[in-house]
């Protein structure tokens, strides 16, 4: 490997690893390493811009912990998450669409019964979310567990509330339930407001210096997963929000765009007096059996 120039050295790069025994590994490394050279050769890099990256790599992992993920940011901003979710949940057209994970589930949400209000006092206005989960053929899926997650009024998540000293977070606006027999599912929850993606940190520099704003429009989260159907990971985004088109992180579907329905104060879905204006969300959501493709 002696006298390697420019011209050659992705062929040395490429023949150290051709041992590898792991073929996807060397075939995802190969692809990597081919771009990377052929990037750095069309945009002319500078030694001065490969350290700025480095370190601005460096700055994502510094302030990446387990409550607050920069990496998933970057990528979602780069439009590589949806690409990525894209591209592995090719389903049929009746079938609800997937959507970014996004960097604020929490493992160990606490479960609800239908009815129950997940918002454990986050602020916001009240809201009655319903819906059914069914399979691709119409039939109803009872037992479907449903992740739901969102942010409050202010446009922050409970763990960016939490109190990095404390070993227990208080779960809010978030939780987890099973359908109903009909597959139907209905729960309290607050009416979700646009919020703009955490931008003090590496990610957000890098959108202030590209001239692109942070704000991600209204939605709720989703996460469904039902015996013998793929996984659905999703949103449901509030029609009328301004940044439906702009989305910072390209995970908008017109699909996935749903009204809310604001009521008067009066008698709420589930037979609550309310003393203050309210909202309501209808959504099903259509899952994908195992081993089915469109």
């Amino acid at each position: 490997m002696r006298n390697i120039s420019e011209d050659t050295i992705t062929q040395a790069v490429l023949a150290a690893m051709s041992g590898s025994k792991n073929d996807r590994l060397r075939t995802v490394m190969t692809s990597l390493v081919q771009h990377l050279h052929s990037f750095a050769r069309e945009v002319k890099l500078t030694e001065s811009e490969w350290l700025y990256a480095i370190n601005f790599l460096t700055d994502v992992g510094h302030i990446t912990d387990d409550r607050r993920q920069e990496f998933i940011l970057l990528s979602d901003t780069l439009g590589l998450s949806m690409l990525t979710t894209t591209q592995n949940n090719r389903k049929p057209p009746e079938c609800t669409e997937a959507t970014v994970l996004g960097p604020f589930f929490v493992e160990g949400a606490p479960e609800f019964q239908n009815g129950e209000d997940i918002s454990n006092g986050a602020a916001g206005l009240p809201c009655f979310v319903a819906g059914q989960v069914r399979g691709l053929d119409g039939e109803p899926l009872p037992g479907a567990t449903i992740e739901v997650w969102q942010s409050d009024e202010h446009g922050y998540y409970d763990v960016q509330y939490a109190d990095p000293q404390q070993t227990e977070m208080e779960h809010q606006a978030r939780g987890r339930l099973r359908t109903l027999p009909d597959g139907r599912f209905h729960f309290r929850s607050i009416l979700p407001e646009a919020y703009p993606i955490p931008h003090d940190g590496p990610v957000g520099r890098m959108l202030d210096a590209l001239g692109r704003h942070p704000w991600r429009p209204a939605h709720l989260h989703f996460w469904i997963n039902a015996a013998g159907y793929q996984p659905l990971i999703t949103h449901v985004f509030r029609n009328g929000d301004k940044y439906l088109d702009s989305d910072a992180v390209f995970g908008v579907r017109s699909t996935l765009v749903s009204d809310w329905i604001e009521h008067p104060p009066g008698a709420a879905p589930d037979g609550t007096q309310m003393g203050t204006p309210f909202y309501t969300l209808d959504y099903d959501f259509v899952l994908n059996p195992v081993g089915h493709t469109p």
